[in-house]
């Protein structure tokens, strides 16, 4: 799988959990918020992929 993929699967999974987490907690919640929960969920994906991924010396 490319990188490309990964990173269209992680958005879309990023944006689902981000919805349904803003909706669950705060209902009357801006899009922008939902957005910027989506692309932190985005982004702390990628910080774990590195951290997993860290050869260790």
């Amino acid at each position: 799988m490319t990188g490309f993929y990964i990173l269209i699967i992680r958005v879309v999974l990023g944006a689902a959990f981000a919805v349904l987490l803003s909706r669950f907690f705060y209902p009357d919640a801006n899009i922008i918020y939902v957005a910027g929960v989506g692309s932190f969920l985005v982004g702390a994906a990628y910080v774990a992929d590195y951290f997993r991924n860290k050869k260790s010396t």
